[in-house]
């Protein structure tokens, strides 16, 4: 079942692709359409943890350190995250790469999580010029591709709706997804994330943060129980790469803690690293 799952999505996301890289001359093609779809947008850096409103083009790779109730360190190397890119006009689409997941602790398997994929439509936009905002919605696959207990018993499907705004240097964004898993509903139930990002901007490349990451079990062992973290983080973004103007390469780093707020919680005190290149 999970062989099948995982073809499948991959399947369908190269059906879609193909005609794409069919064309001639499609690199510069797909570059002059990333940067105007990019330019109907703001420019707002992309949260540690929540997902951008808008749509991005870029690598990811992050880190994530957690202390669990039992006193233990698990680090979550990748954090799920890979390549984002935006291969037609309006539309994002992400293959995450699986996280390893390193517990540190006494008889508990280290090994691979779940592979995912997402794909995201801008559905409204002005840059900072006109409106500055920005309202999108996705679909996201997930296979359980993990090993040892490291992933999900079965894949999942999340409709998710993302909203951003901002005023001058400071903004807003919010993504609320819904998990349904394809089976092994009574042990997975159908969780509701919520995330959201508040930034400034400050001195072009600086945005300082504060997020507010929930999720809301339905059904499942956790039925009726609410996970909130508040994260205090700081990014860099975006340090460019290439002297002329035009060029999209940069980098960009970023640190956030998540410090839990409610009286459940799997672990507390995560700290976040990521890091991106944008392209």
């Amino acid at each position: 079942m999970r062989i099948r799952l995982m073809s499948l999505i991959v399947l369908v996301m190269c059906v879609i692709a193909v005609p794409c890289f069919g064309q001639q001359g499609f690199l510069s093609a797909w570059e002059k359409r990333v940067k105007v779809t990019s330019s109907q947008q703001p420019g707002w850096a992309v949260p540690v943890i929540a997902p951008s409103s808008g749509l991005v083009q870029l690598f990811r790779f992050d880190g994530i350190r957690q202390f669990t109730p039992t006193h233990t360190t698990t680090w979550n190397i990748d954090g799920g995250k890979g390549f984002n890119f935006i291969p037609w006009y309006k539309t994002e689409l992400d293959f995450n790469l699986p996280p390893f997941i390193q517990h540190n602790a006494k008889n508990v398997v280290d090994g691979p999580g779940d592979f995912s994929m997402l794909l995201k439509y801008r559905l409204l936009a002005g840059n900072e010029r006109h409106g500055n905002y920005s309202v999108s919605a996705a679909i996201a696959g997930n296979a359980p591709t993990g090993s040892y207990k490291n992933g999900s018993p079965d894949g999942t499907i999340a409709p998710t709706l993302f909203v951003g705004k901002g005023f001058r240097a400071f903004d807003a964004q919010t993504a609320v997804n819904w998990a349904l898993p394809t089976g092994h509903t009574k042990t997975m139930g159908r969780p509701i994330v919520w995330n959201t990002a508040l930034q400034q901007k400050i001195h072009r490349i600086f945005w300082p943060e504060v997020e507010f990451n929930s999720t809301f079990f339905r059904g499942g062992p956790h039925d009726g129980k609410v996970q909130t973290f508040v994260s205090p983080g700081f990014e860099v973004s975006k340090i460019k790469l290439n002297a002329d103007e035009t060029s999209r390469l940069a980098v960009v780093f970023g640190v956030a803690e998540q410090i839990a707020v409610t009286h459940y919680h799997s672990y507390n005190h995560g700290l976040a690293f990521t890091s991106r290149l944008v392209f």
